[in-house]
């Protein structure tokens, strides 16, 4: 369907006139007001948060579209916007549960149905949970994270009961439930659509959801556009206000942001640091700046091999880092400093100010120590698909490393390619940004520091002592052991060095005055429940 704005919107921008294709946003039949037209860069490549290589994109898809067992709370953060609550636990697909000290058993709502009419039972939430722990990779490391491990634990007591017995007692067991990797699928419709090859249906459900969320996927054009609809049978939350989202995908900043000022998008986030800044100044729009918790912008180093293995380069590096030259060229204020510290970690949260700040003599020296008074060629790679940010980053790192002897090279890799290359481990230095779902130092450190083939310790780091602070802290009860932990922890990064931080990110989203009900999520992405329009 053709909308009355085409018009308007082929007469804004020649790189805009594509959202005025057939099927855009039919306004007329869903009614303005119920129709959210969402723009942004990065496209899903997935529904599926389970499959290979799944996107922060595709988180939004999939939270949408699927249920969970449990979801988190809200309140207001420092700023008045509304903020999930990691503290507390509300019912979604289970009404209730009975959490005991080695299990926890769920009641089921007994109206739940998938999208296809099928009901909903516990038998579906263990095939789910059972896929999960079982086609590896990211899914099943992050159910490991809340020692969700085995299949034997989940256990289905009748059609509307279903059983987690833990393995060991751990504070992030229950959390862990309410992310979005423990969704829950019509195990019927995925199993007639698995093969012998592929018995978790992960080629079918890459593309076609089978939920039982508050909307469903209406249309699906990969790289262009994702089209939502309420699902008016949803049993596990109050009616949606919305009842079509178009998620359109417009690479060009300046075109979102041109779309957003003359109101033909209703919300955008991602924009770069520039016209964000620039937009809260002209208040225009609605402007929600949330710093991103548990999340850190790094320059990470491969510790294994090459010159970036001598701890010493490291520290050189940290030294030698631009920072202040970062935040306002690149980032123009919209982060939070996580450089010059003091020397010893001020508390037991994360993150926190790194004791790092310029100091290009003593980084010198420091590389002259590591018998590289010389210096050395190296790469330093970076998300193509966060050029905007990375790319000036980039340039005033090589710069001063420059400066220390260290000749740098600059390598763009695509968005798309970039999680696969990350993953590798073999660059040698590198631009990135790691969050962790849930808010607790031990958590972040537990995916990037730890040993054990963790999936984001993107440096290949390796510490013994390391891996036992991690460890002691996720299962430590007492407050002051466990704080006694953190600070240790945090301390050896500091002193090793595998990554130097840069910044805390902020979330930033713009969206018109009529938007209403945003919540800042810790996936980063838009939870279309919650949201609503007055025009």
């Amino acid at each position: 369907m053709r909308i009355d704005r085409r018009t308007a919107l082929k007469g804004a921008m020649a790189g805009a006139a594509t959202l005025a294709a057939p099927g855009f946003i039919p306004a007329a039949a869903q009614g303005r007001r119920e129709t959210l037209l969402v723009v942004s860069e990065n496209a899903p490549n997935s529904t599926d948060i389970h499959g290979v290589g799944a996107n922060r994109p595709a988180y939004e898809a999939s939270w949408n579209v699927y249920d969970r067992l449990m979801t988190f709370g809200v309140k207001k953060d420092e700023r008045g916007n509304d903020h999930y609550d990691y503290e507390k636990l509300e019912p979604e697909l289970a009404e209730e549960w009975d959490l005991r000290p080695m299990s926890v058993t769920f009641k089921l709502r007994r109206n739940a149905r998938f999208h296809d009419g099928t009901p909903v039972t516990a038998q579906d939430v263990k095939w789910s949970f059972d896929r999960a722990v079982t086609v590896g990779g990211f899914p099943t490391f992050q159910m490991g994270a809340g020692s969700l491990e085995r299949r034997e634990q989940f256990v289905v007591v009748d059609d509307h009961t279903f059983r987690v017995d833990f393995i060991r007692r751990d504070k992030l067991t229950m959390p862990d439930l309410a992310v979005p990797v423990p969704v829950i699928i019509n195990s019927a419709l995925a199993r007639r659509n698995a093969t012998e090859q592929d018995p978790w249906a992960m080629n079918w459900l890459r593309s076609n959801p089978a939920g039982s969320g508050a909307f469903r996927m209406e249309r699906w054009v990969p790289g262009q556009e994702m089209v939502f609809v309420r699902n008016d049978q949803w049993a596990s939350g109050p009616r949606p206000a919305l009842a079509r989202v178009i998620w359109r995908i417009v690479p060009q900043a300046g075109n979102r942001r041109a779309l957003l000022e003359r109101g033909d998008a209703d919300l955008s986030f991602d924009l770069p640091p520039k016209d964000f800044q620039e937009l809260q100044q002209s208040r225009r729009l609605k402007i929600v700046s949330t710093p991103v918790e548990n999340a850190l912008n790094y320059l990470g180093m491969n510790v294994v091999r090459g010159p970036f293995a001598d701890v010493r380069v490291r520290r050189a590096v940290a030294l030698a880092l631009p920072y202040e030259r970062i935040m306002e060229q690149a980032m123009f204020g919209q982060g939070t400093p996580m450089f010059g510290g003091p020397a010893e970690p001020a508390s037991a949260t994360w993150p926190q100010p790194a004791p790092f700040a310029t100091n290009l003599e003593r980084a010198r020296a420091l590389m002259a120590e590591a018998g590289q008074a010389n210096g050395f060629d190296t790469t330093l790679s970076f998300d193509l698909g966060t050029a905007t940010v990375s790319e000036p980053a980039a340039l005033a790192i090589a710069e001063n490393l420059g400066r220390i002897g260290i000749r740098v090279t600059i390598n763009k890799i695509p968005g798309a390619n970039w999680r696969n290359e990350l993953l590798k481990k073999e660059l040698p230095l590198f631009l990135n940004g790691f969050g962790g779902w849930l808010n607790f130092p031990d958590y972040f450190f537990y995916w990037a520091y730890h040993s054990q083939d963790a999936i984001f310790n993107t440096s290949s780091y390796k510490n013994p002592a390391m891996d036992a602070l991690i460890d002691r802290s996720r299962f430590e009860e007492d407050r002051a052991a466990y704080e006694a932990a953190i600070r240790g922890f945090v301390m050896l990064a500091w002193q090793d060095v595998p990554r130097v931080p840069i910044f805390q990110p902020w979330l930033n989203v713009a969206m018109q005055n009529s938007i209403n009900g945003y919540r800042y999520w810790f996936h980063r992405q838009l939870d279309y429940r919650t949201l609503s329009k007055t025009a």
